[in-house]
This record gives C-alpha cells, sequence and structure tokens, in this order.
C-alpha cells in the first residue's frame, strides 16, 4: 500500500489534488537529481508518475529551472560542471564552468547569473549563463553548501559546512559583507518571502537558526525532539517556507521526517512521516504540494501543504538528492 492510500486518499481525491480534469489545478513537472544513478527523473504531476529519466554527469547533486521553464540545471559535481538540459527532450545542451566540486547553486531573480558554491574549493562562483562565463569567485568558508537569496535580489547566503557560519555576499560587489556563526554543518539557507529572516539548517547541530537580516543576529534555535527517534538521527537540512510566511517545513535526514513549524511562533507543530534520510524540498509554484527527495529508500514524497499530510511515494532513481519544480 502506496503512502496515498495509508493517508486515506483514493485515486480521485488524488487527480483533483494534482491537476486532473477533477480539480482543474495546474499540472507541474517534477526534477529530481539522482546522485549515484547519475539521472534526473521527471515526474508529472498529474499523473504523480516519472515520466522519463535523463543521464547527466557524474554524481548530480544541485538542480533548478531556468525562469522560463525550458532549461534545467544540474549539478554534475564529479566532473567539475554544470550540464544545461532541454526540458523538452532531457537532451544536455551544453555545459557552464562551475568551478570545483558544484553542489548546490541558485539562479538571480532575474534568470542571470547563477550562484554556485564549489565544496572543494571554499568559494562561491558567478556565472553568466549566457556567455558561460565567470563573473567573480568568492572566498567564503569550508565545504560550501547552502545557497539563499534574498527577496529583492542584493544579497545572496552561502554557508560553510565545515566553517559553521552564513556568508551574506552583496550581490553588486560580489564581495562578503558579513558572516553570521550558526550550529555545526550548516546545510541550507532560505530567506522569508517578505526578506525579514533568514532560516540556516544545521546538519550536525540538529537546529535551524532563524537569522534577523536586518541586524544579522541570530533571534531563535530551532530544536527537534521526536519520540522514538535518537537526537543524533535528527539531522535538518532541506528548508522551505510558504509565501505568505505561515508555514515552514523542514527535512530532518536520517530521521525519516520533514517537520511543520509554525513560521510565526518558531513551533514545531508536526512530524510528517516520509521516506528514509529526507533530503531537499521543493513546492509546486503554487504550493498546493511539497515534494521531498528521500536518499535511501530511493523515492519522492508528496505532501499536501494544506492538510500537511504525505499523499503519495513515487519510486526515483539511486540517492536522488535535489528536487526542483518547473515554473509553470
Amino acid at each position: 500500500m502506496d503512502r496515498c492510500a495509508k493517508a486515506g486518499l483514493g485515486l480521485a481525491a488524488l487527480v483533483g489534488l494534482t491537476g486532473g480534469t477533477a480539480g482543474g489545478a495546474q499540472a507541474y513537472t517534477v526534477y529530481v537529481s539522482n546522485e549515484k544513478g547519475n539521472s534526473v527523473s521527471v515526474i508529472d504531476t498529474a499523473t504523480m508518475a516519472v515520466t522519463a529519466t535523463w543521464k547527466v554527469g557524474r554524481r548530480p547533486r544541485g538542480i533548478t529551472v531556468s525562469k522560463d521553464g525550458k532549461e534545467v540545471f544540474v549539478c554534475a559535481s564529479d566532473d567539475d560542471r554544470i550540464d544545461v538540459l532541454d526540458a523538452a527532450t532531457g537532451k544536455v545542451v551544453r555545459s557552464l564552468r562551475s568551478g570545483p566540486d558544484p553542489e548546490q547553486f541558485i539562479l538571480d531573480r532575474s534568470g542571470n547569473p547563477l550562484y554556485v558554491a564549489n565544496e572543494d574549493d571554499s568559494q562561491v562562483t558567478i556565472i553568466d549563463i549566457e556567455k558561460n562565463k565567470v563573473l567573480a569567485e568568492v572566498p567564503v568558508g569550508v565545504e560550501p553548501e547552502g545557497m539563499g537569496l534574498s527577496p529583492d535580489g542584493k544579497i545572496l547566503v552561502n554557508t560553510s559546512e565545515t566553517t559553521n557560519m552564513a556568508h551574506f555576499i552583496d550581490t553588486k560587489t560580489f564581495q562578503v559583507i558579513d558572516n553570521v556563526l550558526v550550529d555545526a554543518r550548516p546545510r541550507f539557507a532560505e530567506f522569508t518571502n517578505d526578506g525579514t529572516f533568514l532560516w540556516v539548517s544545521a546538519e550536525v547541530g540538529g537546529t535551524v537558526s532563524v537569522i534577523d537580516v536586518a541586524s544579522r543576529r541570530v533571534i531563535k534555535k530551532i530544536t527537534f525532539k521526536i519520540p522514538g527517534v535518537n537526537d543524533e538521527a535528527i539531522q535538518p537540512v532541506g528548508v522551505r517556507i510558504t509565501q505568505d510566511g505561515t508555514k515552514a517545513f523542514v527535512a530532518l535526514g536520517p530521521a525519516n521526517r520533514v517537520a511543520v513549524i509554525d513560521a510565526k511562533t518558531f513551533e514545531v507543530q508536526k512530524y510528517l512521516p516520509v521516506g528514509q534520510r529526507v533530503w531537499q524540498l521543493a513546492f509546486t509554484p503554487d504550493q498546493k504540494l511539497l515534494f521531498s527527495t528521500n536518499g535511501t529508500s530511493n523515492d519522492v514524497s508528496v505532501i499536501d501543504v494544506a492538510a500537511e499530510k504525505v499523499v503519495k511515494s513515487i519510486p526515483v532513481g539511486l540517492l536522488p538528492w535535489g528536487v526542483a519544480v518547473s515554473p509553470q
């Protein structure tokens, strides 16, 4: 029995939720990078099934979609490049200079440039994706990973796993303007939609630090406690916050849960059981659904955001890592 059945949702309810004719909602395409499969799984939200598997470079991790939805960008970490795929055909049409070992990245609000964390080189590389030109290389802490961009596009934040810092970078000057100490092994950085707060997950520290962006001070550390789960297994990674700023979702790694948090009070409301070693998260643009990559169970969980329930589990490739959704 899949997670949809366990949640008590029949096929008709799922179709109505995800974009079939019964509900008339928008259908989207979900892209999942499979770290050990050297591939990208493509999911149609109308059918909640994998429709294609695309081959890419070695150890694909970070993944995102161009603003017009026509191209998919994938960090081929072991090939020291970024593969650019045609979203219509799945073919790699070009590769971008990425710097060594690209892990995560984020597109500028305008769609260009691309900001890339180079895990093995302690730097952020900034790439003009149209000219395939490196615009700048910004030194940061050791093992950079998470990449967040403020809603106004003026501040880029990188997290360094070993230095345990969130580095604030000016996107005009490409200079680090501040560093904020967080807990051990920060993995992800996510701004609230109003730009007031930055949430940074700490995998080993087991916390999420909420940083006031204006003062660049940690104002809250969110902790997690799951009955029957060892504290060491609670490892926060991916973070997503709703556009209205009311809910946050945090992937908790080998705890096999996604935490649902009141984003106003910073209180944990519940834990949603998902697949094994949940890593990254992505909303559909309408924010009705949230997808999680579950690395060691090789599947993706689908979460109904309003109901705060897991409604489906979709098998994908080997060690799913990153997830991105088409903009339309």
